[in-house]
């Protein structure tokens, strides 16, 4: 069954913000479209439908900072442990309940708004770089797979690791592209998605392309850290509606 034509024109439009968002700004995609998509369909819905836009966006990050193939040969062990990590989060949320997962998400995403202001001695991460490349990229693309936002995870790993502006940037695409890429592969292999839903994620793929070309061509344009401060703003907003949603259908 596929969506209603009132609720393609509300999905549209939370294609068409988040891209901007991430077009503006350098991050926020799955982030924003995700919870946003959730409360007026479920997660699993939400994921379905972010799955082609979001590798779309992935894939633009990657180029835009260059040295693609240098790029992939570093962050490659790091991409395979979250796409290891992404088959088993994306296997729990076929076979559970994703209600609980929007709760997750709605925490994650807390998490993430308040990682800056939490100091957390992670100085084990420069000193056991392997098991701290494993346990962070497994531990990513878990949450990625259940919720779609991998980002609080690998950028606390990128800044301990002392990553460069690049290094976040490619390391992060790179690891949310392959743990989207086994998704895929998943929900086609357990029939989670109907064609309804993936020619819903193509066409979104136009309104994606151009939001994130205005967003990019506008992004020196624009005082960043009012736009950050906002965002968190609504993002915090976000994350408590998706609370509530979860606390009202379970009661």
């Amino acid at each position: 069954m596929g969506l209603s034509s009132e609720l393609l024109i509300v999905a549209a439009f939370i294609f068409f913000f988040a891209a901007f968002i991430h077009g503006s700004i350098g991050f926020g995609f799955p982030m924003v479209a995700t919870p946003l998509l959730a409360l007026v369909t479920d997660i699993h819905t939400a994921i379905i439908l972010t799955l082609i836009p979001t590798l779309l966006v992935n894939l633009a990050s990657i180029v835009s900072e260059g040295n693609i193939l240098h790029a992939l040969r570093c962050h490659l062990p790091l991409a395979l442990l979250a796409m290891a990590g992404s088959a088993i989060g994306t296997l729990a949320l076929i076979f559970t309940n994703s209600h609980v997962f929007e709760a997750l998400l709605g925490l994650v995403i807390i998490a993430y708004l308040l990682s800056e202001r939490i100091k957390i001695d992670l100085s084990w991460v420069c000193i056991y770089p392997r098991l701290s490349k494993i346990f962070f990229g497994i531990s990513a693309g878990i949450l990625g797979g259940l919720t779609n936002v991998m980002a609080p995870i690998l950028i606390i790993y990128s800044l301990e690791s002392k990553h460069t502006k690049s290094e976040i940037i490619q390391a992060s695409n790179f690891s949310f592209m392959f743990g989207k890429t086994v998704q895929l592969v998943l929900f086609s292999i357990y029939g989670k998605y109907n064609l309804s839903e993936i020619s819903t994620s193509l066409i979104m793929l136009v309104v994606v392309s151009l939001a994130l070309y205005i967003g990019i061509k506008i992004k020196n344009n624009i005082n960043v850290n009012t736009y950050k401060r906002v965002l968190r703003i609504f993002l915090s907003v976000l994350a408590m509606t998706l609370i509530i949603k979860v606390v009202y259908i379970q009661a």
